[in-house]
């Protein structure tokens, strides 16, 4: 046998243990518009629905939640619209509103449901307005149509994966009276993790996870627990835009959603890297009381 098919050999019987453990169960990814919009284009996109076709394939329930945001202020750019943001989150008017609702629901999600199903049936895209999936209430009357999440509806996501299908979230919610609200997908992420009881949430962005100095890849924080991301957030080192992210992981975990983790979406095989083998990659959250490594 040779070295390169020693090697080959040797990831498949490492990734088995994983494959056997998660068989059956949901993970929530969420695919970020800044992994998008941080590649080369086509093939980064295609090898993640590469990873999400194999996941399914071997047992597993993934569910893929994406953003847009790049993609909604580069349209609002050619618009002559400006982008605000405040904590991270996009002010958003009836205009604005109107523009995230064509790049996530227009533009993105079928980008990803095409890449998907290029290996076959097997993604299907879907909406926060979509069967009541995601309720939507309005944060702040400073941010506009920016909504929180009133409530999840996951037997919209659990008919889907019951029929073996992958689920493509666009992260536009509605209130009761069906006003459309801009939610962040971060948060949608977590919530839908949550709700599903799914055994992992995967971030996907531009970073390699979290680092403890961001100018020192050094210091790349490979586990970490709720609590020591809270103290981080409290010192400041986590901030901005990362905010929101970590919160979800925080509250994911919080709530049942066995481990968190945030890896860098412009790795190709990030995320079979981080399920299947004994190092991972990134950045991953668990209950303190859960020492297990995996």
């Amino acid at each position: 046998m040779t070295d390169v098919a020693a090697q080959r050999a040797a990831i498949l019987v490492e990734a088995l243990p994983y494959i056997r453990r998660f068989a059956g169960r949901t993970i929530v990814v969420k695919y970020g518009g800044n992994a998008l919009a941080g590649t080369s284009g086509d093939d980064a996109l295609a090898v993640f629905a590469t990873d999400i076709v194999m996941m399914r394939l071997v047992g597993m329930r993934p569910v893929v939640v994406h953003g847009g945001g790049p993609q909604i202020s580069e349209l609002m750019e050619r618009l002559g619209k400006t982008a605000e943001f405040k904590d991270g989150l996009r002010v958003t008017d009836a205009e604005t509103v109107d523009i995230a609702r064509m790049v996530l629901i227009g533009q993105v999600n079928p980008q990803i449901v095409s890449a998907i199903n290029v290996h076959g049936d097997y993604a299907v895209g879907v909406s926060g307005e979509d069967g009541g999936l995601i309720r939507a209430v309005a944060r702040n009357p400073e941010l506009g149509f920016v909504g929180d999440i009133a409530s999840i509806n996951p037997g919209v996501l659990q008919r889907l994966l019951d029929d073996e299908f992958i689920p493509v979230v666009a992260t536009v919610g509605a209130d009761a009276e069906g006003q459309a609200f801009n939610i962040n997908a971060d948060t949608v992420a977590g919530e839908i993790a949550a709700a599903l009881g799914a055994e992992k949430l995967v971030y996907l962005t531009d970073i390699d996870g979290l680092r403890r100095d961001i100018a020192d890849a050094a210091s790349l924080i490979r586990q970490t627990t709720p609590s020591e991301l809270e103290q981080l957030i409290s010192d400041g080192i986590i901030d901005g835009g990362m905010i929101p992210k970590v919160a979800s992981c925080i509250s994911a975990v919080r709530h049942g959603v066995g481990r968190a983790h945030i890896l860098d979406g412009r790795t190709p095989h990030a995320l079979l890297l981080e399920l299947f083998t004994d190092a991972g990659v990134g950045t991953m959250v668990h209950n303190p009381a859960d020492q297990n490594g995996d």
